[in-house]
């Protein structure tokens, strides 16, 4: 790519996470099932919340595991669990959550209980 190209792109991307946070509360509203599935399948475990926030179709099972040192069988059985909850789409081995989250979710989430 151009540099002018990649700019572009960095610039759309910036926009794209603005255009995110100023949405966050509609979005929560509309994505609030799924949302509270989420959290009820991630739990507490910071190596899983950790995990779920990677789960963005890029990642394997494999490379999610080794960013966050959680447990291999752990990890297998959320994406289990996400995927029959309807949580992710496409592959398991590449998971990716179906709805958008901050990167603050679990810890906001938190505080609120």
């Amino acid at each position: 790519m151009t540099d002018n190209a990649n700019e572009l792109l960095v610039t759309v991307r910036k926009i794209y996470s603005l255009l995110e946070l100023l949405a966050e509360d509609k979005i929560a509203q509309r994505d609030a099932k799924q949302r509270t599935a989420l959290l009820e399948i991630v739990g507490t475990s910071a190596k899983k919340q950790k995990s779920v926030l990677l789960m963005d179709g890029t990642r394997t099972q494999k490379e999610i595991i080794t960013k966050t040192s959680v447990n291999q069988g752990d990890l297998s059985a959320m994406v289990g669990k996400l995927h029959r909850a309807k949580l992710l789409t496409g592959d398991k081995k590449t998971p990716k959550l179906i709805i958008t989250i901050p990167s603050n979710f679990f810890e906001s989430n938190a505080k609120t209980k």
